[in-house]
């Protein structure tokens, strides 16, 4: 077969634009530190990369979801602490009032107090967290209790779960009518504050002395509300690390099928560089510019 100047030059251009794609690559990965700019790159390289986007995304869901959660629960166990010392307030009320030296006119001030005390536990009991009543179940957008009923009232028994993991969830709301007991309950905290008072009012010793009773067991009953909150708190904060770890754990083998190896791009990128410019060099001396050069 016969070569022709016309079939070298063609054959010189189709390698210097060959060596200049490679360099041309080389340089890319390096400029945005990235070795997979489309599929064809690498396939099954693309496939992996997917999906460990996919899962990061979804862990960084469940991220935000324990984030909420502990907000919620911290707030509540804030809430819960305040209603025991609203209760220890007013039992050390019950205590003093118990007192025979106490007259009439002692008690009715100290029935004052327990009033102010009985309206702070409505309030406590209507605790908003990010415009949600904590205390009412489902129904979070419903104040639960009032002024003067709150002891009539039962709380909605709806459970909030979060999830906070692939197919795991932990229920993050505490119900009014385990917190503050049920209206049929003896140690209700809004009756036992309001017969209190009552008992105050009227001078009644009897019921004076078994109020202490009922606020000491309404106390001991939140402070197991307070156990089972603190026994979440500790789950969230594990799941925090879990999800901590597998975050780190996605980026790394992410990072391994997309980022460029700077130190062997940068190797590559001159080897590609030395040979294009070894091929613009080779062509000058092959490809003689005019027909003097044949001639002399």
């Amino acid at each position: 077969m016969r070569i022709t100047s016309q079939m070298m030059t063609q054959k010189l251009v189709g390698n210097l634009q060959s060596n200049l794609t490679r360099m041309e690559r080389w340089q890319q990965d390096l400029s945005t530190t990235k070795k997979l700019h489309k599929p064809s790159d690498d396939p099954v390289g693309t496939s992996y990369a997917l999906r460990y986007r996919s899962e990061l995304s979804q862990n960084e869901q469940f991220k935000k979801n324990v984030d909420s959660a502990n907000s919620w629960v911290e707030y509540t166990d804030k809430m819960l602490d305040q209603a025991t010392k609203v209760l220890h307030r007013a039992r050390e009320l019950a205590v003093s009032a118990a007192n025979d030296t106490q007259d009439a006119t002692a008690r009715k001030a100290i029935a004052d107090e327990v009033d102010q005390l009985y309206k702070q536990m409505v309030t406590i009991g209507n605790s908003q967290f990010n415009g949600a009543f904590i205390f009412n179940g489902m129904l979070t957008d419903q104040k639960p209790y009032a002024e003067g009923t709150a002891e009539t009232k039962d709380t909605d028994p709806g459970k909030i779960r979060y999830e906070i993991g692939p197919g795991t969830k932990i229920e993050i709301n505490s119900l009014g009518s385990e917190v503050f007991g049920s209206s049929t309950a003896g140690n209700n905290a809004f009756q036992a504050l309001a017969d209190f008072r009552a008992a105050l009012i009227a001078d009644d010793q009897p019921v004076i002395e078994n109020s202490i009773t009922r606020l000491e067991t309404r106390i001991n009953d939140i402070l197991e509300v307070r156990s089972g909150v603190g026994a979440r708190m500790n789950r969230l904060e594990l799941a925090e690390n879990r999800l901590s770890d597998i975050d780190l754990n996605l980026q790394t083998l992410q990072s391994k099928v997309e980022d460029t190896n700077i130190p062997e791009a940068i190797t590559q990128f001159k080897i590609a560089e030395d040979v294009y410019r070894a091929s613009l060099n080779t062509g000058a001396h092959i490809i003689q510019p005019s027909l003097l050069d044949f001639l002399r």
